[in-house]
């Protein structure tokens, strides 16, 4: 059964300027979109972030008024802002029936009609990613009957498709994800997509940084478009190697409901309370140079710093940033926030006493010689291409929770491609106890540059 809604400010009419706006979140390599008519002044927000400011701001300096959240699926790596705009706006929610939810909204279903002024966003039920997943077509009748892009979510990426192994088992997701691309593939070449993630987020293996495609260059192109056979397919995408976020069911339980609005603010504070963990987000070399005892190091300037921080934390116990400055702090915990780190005790700036002395590549060889121990810090596909002999393998985000039994009579050094794992992996070494020091600036790479010697492992049957 087809539903329709209509979404309109009650001004205007159908007009000629529509209104198509993508919000990206570099850290977690999400999107967010506000689509609306200019005339009408009317828009709609899909997948929100929980950091709704930018999207409000926005549809403001536009003259539209935000009449309806859509949600393509329940998500499993940031918290949505679609409580907040429920909360503190009044705005109403769809997501597709099949997500089950606890929160008030109107559920879509497949072939809905979805219209603002002179827009019409059609909803095709895509399950894989999770059940209700749903694709969203985009009409602009001031211009043609036909879409003109696909709001494609956590399904079709650019150059890669979603992960099925988040909601439901990975074969069972992947035999419906199989299905929801091929419904795709019946839009014309010149359809433009747009993602719910580019390159950075974890729902996907080897998505592009470029932000939007077309059916056409996907359907040339996407590696995983071209295996034709459901068996191939599955055999393919239900292989996922690439880890699960620890607080991935926190995120989907907030997501599913109640509402959840917006935090207190943070407070500085003089010092950190002995109850929580203190989390390092200044760059590695401010870091190193002096920092609070027992603090983790992962820069809010670096990559995917949610993400990591995600990995590294406990979700039960406080946080209390360390900073350099407010703007630094107030950055850290919006990143914080949107993976469900709610409990904040606050933020400290400034750094402390304790040192760490990082290691070169060019120290390295006399480090092992004298009998220092070298943890590899990469995920074990990286690892097994090339290691140093003798070295151990604990990816950093295992850290914590699998540190490795070392002798503490004598230095041990962290190693990842580059270092900025490394530095991560030495801080929560060092809180252990461990005289720990990262090769901060290189790694792998580097080792494997000047002639370092490297060994590969080898499974059973490889050639």
């Amino acid at each position: 059964m087809s539903h329709y809604f209509k979404c309109d400010s009650g001004t205007g009419c159908y007009g000629r300027f529509v209104i198509f706006h993508q919000f990206l979140n570099n850290d977690l390599g999400c999107a967010c979109y506000l689509i609306g008519d200019e005339d009408a002044g009317a828009a709609v927000v899909v997948d929100p972030p929980f950091a709704i400011e930018p999207v409000v701001a926005e549809a403001e300096r536009r003259g539209l008024a935000i009449v309806r959240v859509i949600e393509t699926h329940t998500h499993a790596d940031h918290v949505s802002g679609h409580g907040r705009l429920a909360l503190e706006y009044g705005i109403a929610v769809s997501v597709h029936a099949a997500a089950g939810v606890g929160y008030p909204n109107d559920p879509m279903h497949d072939g809905d009609a979805i219209e603002v002024g002179a827009v019409t966003l059609g909803v095709i039920h895509s399950p894989g990613h999770r059940p209700e997943h749903c694709c969203l077509t985009v009409v602009d009748h001031s211009r043609g009957d036909e879409p003109w892009l696909v709001l494609t979510g956590d399904s079709l990426f650019v150059g890669d498709a979603a992960r099925p192994d988040l909601a439901v088992a990975a074969q069972e997701g992947a035999e419906g994800l199989f299905r929801s691309l091929h419904l795709l593939l019946e839009l014309d070449d010149g359809v433009e997509v747009f993602p719910g993630h580019v390159a950075g987020s974890l729902c996907g293996k080897s998505m592009s940084s470029k932000p939007s495609t077309t059916i056409g260059f996907e359907r040339r192109f996407n590696r995983t478009l071209q295996i034709t056979d459901v068996s191939a397919f599955i055999a393919e995408a239900a292989a996922v190697s690439a880890p699960k976020p620890p607080n991935l069911a926190r995120i989907v339980e907030l997501n599913q409901g109640p509402f959840v609005g917006a935090l207190p603010a943070p407070q500085e504070l003089l010092s950190p309370p002995d109850e929580a963990q203190l989390l390092d987000v200044r760059d590695v070399s401010a870091h190193l140079a002096g920092h609070r005892p027992g603090a983790i190091s992962v820069p809010v300037t670096g990559n995917s710093f949610s993400t990591k921080a995600g990995f590294v934390l406990h979700a039960a116990q406080p946080v209390c940033v360390l900073a350099e400055t407010v703007a630094e702090a107030l950055h850290a915990i919006r990143g914080l926030q949107s993976v469900a780190f709610f409990d904040i005790a606050g933020y400290v700036l400034g750094g402390g006493d304790e040192q760490t002395t990082p290691v070169t590549i060019d120290e390295l060889d006399a480090l092992i010689a004298g009998g220092a121990s070298v943890i590899d810090v990469r995920e074990k596909d990286d690892r097994d291409r090339g290691y140093i002999p003798g070295s151990r393998n604990v990816p950093y985000r295992l850290m914590g929770a699998c540190c490795p039994d070392l002798p503490l009579d004598r230095p041990v050094v962290t190693i990842c491609d580059s270092g900025p794992r490394a530095v991560i992996a030495a801080s929560i070494l060092r809180k252990r106890g461990y005289d720990a020091h990262p090769v901060a600036e290189g790694g792998m790479i580097d080792w494997r540059a000047r002639g370092g010697e490297t060994v590969e492992f080898r499974r059973c049957g490889s050639h």
